[in-house]
């Protein structure tokens, strides 16, 4: 595939046939059940031919369908590893990788957006795409001003592409249940549209990224690209070199490996107390470790285009939930997840239970430091996704309240991404500094106590040795 496919009856027409395709695998299995081989066995063999075909056919649309493979992509680490191994390849390739559009489609958008003399802007443009993703690609070129810059260009009929494969994709999403165990897929799908139009809109992504930018721009530990220019399907940024997170995870040394974790936790956590803005895209295509100069790494970050906007940060009620649940305070944590719409009222919990179910889930915060594997991670799916499981039974009776949908995925996702890393972080200490809630009050009091007695020391020493 070298180009966008736009014509709404051919998408439709290849996701249609994923449906099919798994409707004849299930066929295909039958025969094999009955000529002997386990139900395990059959199992794993139609998972592992399901998930070929699938991210095949994500990849080459591009557009929502692999917008969706992405987002599930950071998932696999949910998987058993006899399955998740041998397509691990094909679905961390969605996350920074997708069949170019022609050079000449290119070259058109540039000309409408940028005007006749759009090449006049750069002193270098390289029409070989560095990178190519759901409904754009980056090209690396050189501004007239001489910075090295990443040009994206948005697909002609990204949008419609967009909402007609999530349209699609929502209607078998039942049917994909199976490749992430303990994962409820039409909620993501719905997410995923309802941020289409923000993802489309250029300007809004690049105020993001510049808010961003603006924030971190001393900031030791993370990244994040300048915006330079920003037209209509057209946003030129400055460029950033460095290891893509998919490469760390797949052959980062442990050093790599625990630093990037920890950045991406902190990022986490730090961005929306900073920014205002939750950085809503974390799978790994969007993060490059890069050198800090000092022998150690920083995290650069990109692609802003689908964000929360959390003028107060992340909500307070979040952290007083966990540690709530972390000093056993059952009663508490139940009273404020009813409050807060997990609990509906119709649904009567017995709150020792509810804390039964989140104390497993929450174990990183619970230690100072904490190694994500992929074993924890399928071990929490297994845990909720098996139908005989009381956590299973529990979970089926909670809710989530649309405001805490996007923040949610996010976590979850990265919380993904740390497995996939096998990184040891020091996860509670990012809470701690970051999360409303999480110190209660009287410990914050007696922090900004400590602060000030410690800054009037150091003042007071200050001013003996200048009378001196």
């Amino acid at each position: 595939m070298s180009d966008l496919p736009r014509k709404a009856v051919t998408r439709t027409a290849k996701l249609a046939a994923l449906p099919l395709g798994f409707a004849g695998r299930a066929t295909w299995g039958l025969g094999k059940r009955i000529g002997g081989k386990s139900a395990e066995i059959v199992g794993r063999e139609l998972q592992q031919r399901t998930a070929e075909q699938l991210f095949k056919v994500l990849g080459e649309l591009k557009g929502g369908a692999m917008k969706f493979g992405q987002a599930m992509s950071v998932f696999e680490s949910a998987l058993p590893e006899e399955i998740a191994g041998p397509y691990r390849a094909a679905l961390t390739k969605l996350q920074d990788a997708a069949p170019p559009m022609p050079t000449r489609t290119v070259h058109s958008v540039l000309e409408e957006r940028l005007g006749a003399d759009w090449a006049e802007l750069f002193v270098e443009f390289e029409d070989k795409p560095s990178a190519a993703a759901s409904i754009g690609q980056v090209h690396r070129a050189v501004w007239h001003d001489g910075r090295e810059v990443a040009v994206k260009v948005q697909y002609p009929g990204a949008g419609e592409a967009l909402l007609s494969d999530l349209t699609q994709l929502s209607r078998f999403a039942r049917l994909l249940g199976p490749l992430i165990p303990g994962m409820d897929i039409k909620p993501l799908i719905a997410e995923l549209r309802d941020r289409v139009s923000e993802e489309l809109d250029y300007c809004l992504e690049a105020q993001a990224q510049a808010a961003h930018a603006e924030e971190f721009a001393d900031d030791p530990d993370v990244l994040v690209p300048a915006v330079v220019h920003q037209c209509e399907q057209v946003l030129v940024t400055e460029w950033i070199d460095g290891v893509p997170l998919s490469e760390v995870i797949t052959d980062g040394t442990p050093e790599q490996r625990d630093r990037a974790g920890q950045l991406l936790a902190r990022f986490l956590f730090s961005g929306p107390a900073r920014t205002g803005l939750l950085h809503a895209d974390p799978h790994p295509g969007n993060f490059r470790l890069l050198p800090d100069g000092e022998g150690g790494w920083r995290l650069g970050v990109l692609d802003f285009g689908t964000v929360d906007r959390l003028p107060g940060g992340l909500p307070q009620p979040i952290g007083d939930s966990l540690r709530m649940t972390l000093d056993g305070d059952a009663e508490s944590v139940y009273e404020l997840l009813c409050e807060e719409g997990f609990v509906k009222e119709s649904i009567d919990l017995a709150p020792d239970a509810v804390l039964d179910y989140l104390l497993p889930i929450i174990e990183p915060a619970e230690v100072d430091e904490f190694t994500f594997t992929r074993g924890w991670m399928r071990n929490q799916a297994a845990r909720i996704a098996d139908p005989r499981s009381p956590a299973h039974q529990l979970g089926r009776q909670l809710n989530l309240p649309p405001a805490y949908l996007l923040i949610h995925r996010v976590t979850l996702s990265t919380i993904g991404v740390l497995c996939q890393l096998g990184a040891t972080v020091r996860l509670r200490d990012e809470l701690e500094e970051w999360l409303p809630g999480f110190v209660p009050e009287e410990g914050l009091e007696a922090e900004n106590l400590e602060i000030e007695e410690l800054e009037a020391g150091e003042l007071g020493e200050e001013v003996a040795a200048a009378e001196a």
